[in-house]
């Protein structure tokens, strides 16, 4: 048996245990709540509380002018392909007192106001324990969302059994779940400078790039705004694909229809939490 071969059959097996071990843990709540984007992450997440709780889990998704369209519809689908529970929770950050403003803690302040609601409809169903999605790599960001998770006493099971997220994408290619390669995704309230006002107006801006730029082919993207100007991150070997005569002129003339006045290629490419960058 080839090196390579002997190392991955030893990562399956280090990752099948991983799985075991996550499986008891959700499997000693007896019922759960999963809050449920449709994420890489997160549908993991509630493919390991079905296996652990069968029709003990639910799925739990917040709908609101921050998550595109496409995001819920795959939620809900999968959900119905598997024949799990799901419940919608409207959580409209706009609303909540200072996250317009977008502080540095604008995240604590959605993840707390988010949480809350889940946790009075979640006590409505008899249910106790609500898990959520993040995992070992968030440690290393500016993560302000995990201090209301501790806060209202949310579990992250993903974290405490030690996974990372090249952990389940590699996990989730071996159970077969679709969102094994989706691209990484975050609120797009992420997209703004910290200070620079949220308006509904200008995340369906953002929400419409970076819609063009998945239908053009291209994988992991993020359309980051500064007033008028969208800044565009996509993978460096994904450049070249970007200035090609017929996707510049295709991406500025759409992006100026969806109200920007600016737009440019940031040359160090897509990279997660670039806005926290300034902190």
């Amino acid at each position: 048996m080839a090196e390579n071969e002997i190392w991955e059959d030893k990562r399956m097996e280090e990752l099948s245990g991983k799985y075991e071990r996550l499986k008891q843990k959700i499997g000693s709540y007896g019922k759960a709540a999963v809050a449920f984007s449709g994420g890489v992450d997160s549908t993991f997440l509630l493919q390991a509380a079905q296996d652990a709780l069968g029709g003990n889990v639910l799925a739990v998704t917040a709908s609101s002018c921050s998550f595109p369209a496409r995001e819920l519809k795959e939620a809900e689908e999968f959900c119905r392909r598997k024949g799990i529970r799901h419940i919608m929770v409207h959580s409209e950050e706009l609303e909540i007192p200072g996250f317009a403003d977008n502080p540095p803690d604008r995240c604590y302040l959605c993840k707390k106001e988010l949480f809350q609601k889940m946790l009075a409809m979640t006590k409505e169903q008899g249910i106790s324990y609500i898990l959520e999605g993040s995992n070992l790599d968030d440690n290393g960001d500016y993560r302000p969302g995990l201090q209301a998770v501790a806060e209202l006493g949310i579990q992250s099971p993903l974290r405490e059994c030690g996974f990372t997220k090249q952990d389940i994408r590699d996990m989730s290619q071996r159970l077969g779940l679709p969102t094994w390669n989706k691209q990484s995704f975050a609120c797009l309230a992420s997209r703004f400078v910290y200070g620079e006002k949220i308006t509904e107006e200008k995340l369906s801006m953002v929400d419409r790039a970076e819609q063009l730029l998945l239908d053009m082919g291209f994988g992991q993207v993020r359309v980051r705004i500064h007033g008028k100007m969208a800044r565009i991150e996509v993978r460096p070997e994904q450049f070249e694909k970007v200035i090609t005569e017929k996707n510049r002129l295709e991406i500025i003339r759409k992006f100026k229809e969806f109200g920007f006045s600016y737009i440019s290629l940031d040359l160090a490419g897509y990279r997660t939490g670039s806005m926290n960058e300034t902190l």
